[in-house]
């Protein structure tokens, strides 16, 4: 049986970050592959045009063997609901273990994910903390709470904390810095950071 683990996001731009929390993962737990999928229609956001974050993925993980870019999203119409996503997978990579990486934040918020209850007994959640999570005692409060809250939901779920690094970068922080004409070099890898110079990504002229 495999053992894969889903990373979904909008990876809008992907980071340095998000590569150490995969790479803890790979070295964490005894995973076959990490499947990285970008939504395609995020349902709480704007993003930039799939094709991009998706090149962008491609253009970092694609020297990594345990890495594989999912386009699975793109099979299907209207919004990106993560319980489709898993459904989906599951249908091309039959008889695996399966496990869900998501930000300590993100976590917080899967009671209220479209099927969220059902999602969250289908696989293993392993969490990354965020810089701003720095007191892990809290941080285990809140994804006791979130566990608490599922199972009044009827839903039983398993998780684990990835031990990385706290890191401060955040998708959010980049394209605030490109719209504002400010350096990159050391939040992203260089050919996601050429690629976001030479498509004028995250600025005013951003296609």
């Amino acid at each position: 049986m495999q053992q894969l683990a889903i990373f979904g996001g909008t990876f809008d731009p992907i980071h340095w970050g998000h590569l150490l929390i995969a790479e803890t993962a790979l070295h964490q737990l005894p995973l076959d592959q990490i499947i990285w999928v970008p939504s395609l229609n995020p349902p709480h956001k704007q993003a930039a045009p799939f094709e991009h974050r998706v090149k962008m993925l491609q253009l970092v993980t694609q020297e990594n063997p345990a890495f594989t870019v999912s386009l699975v999203e793109t099979s299907r119409t209207g919004t990106s609901y993560a319980i489709n996503t898993f459904i989906d997978l599951s249908a091309i990579y039959s008889n695996a273990l399966w496990y869900w990486i998501v930000g300590l934040d993100t976590f917080q918020t899967l009671p209220r994910w479209y099927r969220g209850h059902e999602l969250a007994q289908m696989c293993d959640w392993l969490i990354a903390p965020r810089q701003l999570d720095i007191d892990i005692v809290q941080s285990d409060i809140v994804c006791q709470q979130v566990e608490q809250q599922l199972r009044q939901m009827s839903s039983t779920i398993r998780w684990q904390f990835l031990d990385i690094p706290l890191v401060g970068v955040s998708s959010s922080h980049i394209r605030k810095l490109c719209c504002e004409s400010k350096s990159i070099k050391s939040l992203v890898p260089e050919p996601v950071r050429f690629y976001i110079t030479t498509h004028n990504l995250y600025s005013e002229k951003s296609e």
